[in-house]
Parts: C-alpha cells; structure tokens; sequence
C-alpha cells in the first residue's frame, strides 16, 4: 500500500519544491489559526515550529494515517520576528529596516506519521544590499511580497536584493527544506528516488 502523503500547505512554490521528489502527494489548505500561536511569548524558532506543527495537525484527524508535512517560516532581525507585512507600505518598511544588514530566516518544517512526528529548524543568514527608497519601492510593486515573511519571495526577483546567502539548504530559502525532508520520509519507509 502506497502512503498518503499530504502537504498542508496552499503555496504554489512549496508545491514545486515538493514535486521535485517525484512522489504522488497531495496540498491540501490547512484548517489553522495562526493566530493561536502567541509571536511574542516563544523564541522566533519555536514560533516558526508552532505555526508548522499548528498547520500539519489541523488535518490529521481527516488523514490520521497519511504523511502530513507542515511548513512555515518567519524572518528574524535583532531578536525581532518580521510578521508578514500585508500591504506595500509595511513591506517597504520592512525592507528599509533589513537594508544592508544581516538577518536570520527560519524555515520550520513538522511532519507528522500516525505517532510520529518530526520537527525541523533550518536557518538562513541573508545580508541585504545597501539599496535607496526607490529601488525598495520598485522591488515591492514587482514582486508584491506582501503575504512573504521579511517582504521578499527569494524566488523571485526577491534574489536581486542580496549580496549574501548563507544556508545548508538552498530550498529552505524558498520555503520547504527538502534535504531533511528527504531524510524524514526516508525514515518513514519511503524510498527515495
């Protein structure tokens, strides 16, 4: 019997990263208020993992015996978690305050398997170049990251604002980390490729 295996998730670029593996899987919008994780009563890893675990079990009592993969991320500046901005003039805000510095992005990731569950943190270091207003505004009209973490979609053209990228994994950036993924599902008894 083949396991069911579920991406709680409606993002369009998890989705491409999850298709990568070549597994049959489903997305499936998860039944979460992400409210219900308090931002700032846990460290800004433990909030990423809160909302990853939140979204992977609000389907688990659908699909109790499916692979159930959660995923969320958060961007981190001076110990402070950058909320999605949810208009342009947060999202330039945003930008202005990470312009030329570093900062940390943190890409949780929870799988869940009948009694299993495996939680995963994979952070990122991206230093941000040096850009004027203008730039930032024309950045944001662009891509318009609203609904992104720190106010960027690193898979866009979100790439043109770095000058630095620090990760063990690559597909963490955009939003799911495979490398582990593949360890977890691996484990589950999944064979890969």
């Amino acid at each position: 019997m083949t396991e069911q295996i579920i991406l709680a998730s409606t993002s369009i670029y998890r989705k491409k990263l999850m298709e990568q593996l070549a597994l049959d899987f489903e997305t499936i919008a998860p039944n979460f208020d992400e409210s219900k994780v308090k931002r700032g009563s846990l460290p800004p890893a433990e909030y990423a993992l809160g909302l990853a675990e939140g979204k992977a079990k609000s389907l688990l009592g659908k699909y109790p015996d499916a692979i159930i993969i959660g995923s969320d991320q958060v961007s981190v500046i001076e110990d402070e978690i950058l909320g999605k901005p949810g208009d342009k003039q947060k999202a330039v805000e945003q930008l202005e305050r990470l312009n030329g510095k570093t900062h940390e992005l943190l890409t949780a990731m929870v799988v869940l398997h009948k009694d299993l569950a495996y939680r995963h943190i994979d952070q990122t270091l991206l230093t941000m170049r040096q850009l004027d207003q203008d730039q930032l505004i024309r950045y944001v009209d662009r891509d318009n990251p609203v609904n992104s973490a720190g106010s960027y979609k690193i898979e866009a053209n979100g790439i043109c604002l770095f000058k630095r990228i620090q990760s063990d994994d690559h597909s963490a950036i955009v939003g799911l980390p495979l490398l582990k993924l593949v360890d977890v599902l691996t484990q589950v008894g999944l064979k890969l490729p």
